[in-house]
């Protein structure tokens, strides 16, 4: 176990500055709830699988000295993306429809010092998910179960926020500061990276000047002013790939973003949205530094919390693949893992003209 965490601190080390996750979440007119992301590293493989987690799994989580921390059993059956190896479940839903995700958050977050005579209740950061999902149901229980453990970080430098949601449609903001939990409501249905989740809510109020659609044309002393294409409303909008850049384009995007009748027209916006912020190579590298991934962005994710099924893209392949949460059998189905892409090719049409 020590030398997977010791994998893991190398990797991290490498990538922390290179993260980028964006999430965003969509309402469908008949009430379906989607929630969507991209994960990035622009240097390193994730090396990411498909997580099926049966109910009646026994469970422990990793601590930082390699000590087995706490130990529970899966009440719920989990289907989650994981990054590194399947116990860390970067993006993932239950049978009960609760959803959760997490997010490098470097810098501005810390968690408890973590202390061997508090092992039995310590939960390492990048299983929590992993925890929640198996566990609980709601929001609401999500909260009041956060009170009798201690999330720990498993390496030094490691730090991450989380989105957490359910089938109501409630999502809120989970973050470590200074050792204790703070839960923020999700009004914008977005996060992105650090600063903290407050912070972007204010940074937005220096975008109040932004609309959907055209600028108005006006004068400037003699000399008429018109807009010289579409969108000028959105004049301003930033364009790096910066978190707060990143989480300002996503609130905008999904707030103006018409309302769709369904739940799978809601999963194809998603991934049109998300397409906006697929990292490519070479903008987070400085000159002269090498990768041998095709994209930044190594896999996209849109989660149906409603009717329980995950569509997911990857770098090397964008065909869009799904699996339905209602076909697997969690009472007798077996803890498995399987890589997302089978064949790390694009598939290719080709059009036979007659």
């Amino acid at each position: 176990m020590k030398k997977l965490l010791t994998g893991w601190l190398a990797l991290i080390t490498v990538v922390a500055p290179a993260f980028a996750c964006t999430g965003i979440s969509l309402k469908a007119k008949d009430g379906s709830i989607i929630f969507a992301r991209t994960i990035e590293d622009s240097h390193n493989d994730l090396y990411s699988e498909y997580v099926v987690i049966p109910r009646g799994q026994k469970l422990f989580s990793y601590t930082p000295t390699g000590e087995k921390g706490l130990e529970f059993t899966a009440k719920y059956g989990v289907l989650g993306l994981s990054v590194v190896q399947k116990e860390f479940i970067a993006e993932g839903i239950n049978e009960k429809g609760l959803e959760t995700g997490l997010f490098f958050f470097p810098d501005y977050g810390a968690y408890e010092p973590y202390t061997p005579d508090k092992r039995k209740i310590s939960v390492g950061d990048l299983q929590l998910n992993q925890w929640m999902l198996s566990q609980f149901s709601t929001v609401n229980e999500v909260i009041e179960g956060l009170k009798k453990v201690r999330v720990v970080g498993l390496e030094p430098n490691s730090v991450v926020h989380y989105r957490i949601g359910d089938a109501s449609g409630r999502q809120v903001v989970l973050e470590f500061v200074d050792g204790k939990a703070h839960f923020y409501e999700n009004t914008v249905g977005v996060l992105t990276n650090a600063p903290g989740f407050e912070w972007h809510l204010t940074n937005l109020n220096n975008y109040i000047n932004l609309v959907p659609g055209d600028a108005a044309e006006q004068s400037l002393n003699l000399q008429a002013l018109k807009a010289t294409g579409h969108n000028s409303g959105f004049l301003g909008l930033p364009g790096d790939a910066t978190p707060p850049s990143r989480f300002v384009r996503a609130a905008f995007f999904c707030a103006t973003a018409p309302k769709m009748e369904t739940a799978f027209e809601c999963i194809t916006q998603a991934f049109h949205l998300l397409n906006n912020f697929d990292i490519p190579i070479g903008i987070e590298i400085a000159r002269g530094g090498k990768t041998q991934l095709p994209s930044a962005t190594q896999w996209t994710s849109a989660i149906d919390l409603t009717n329980r099924i995950v569509f997911y893209k990857t770098a090397y392949n964008s065909n869009i693949r799904c699996i339905d949460l209602k076909t697997i059998d969690f009472e007798n189905v077996g803890y498995q893992s399987f890589t997302l892409d089978e064949l790390r090719a694009q598939p290719i049409e080709e059009i036979i003209i007659f």
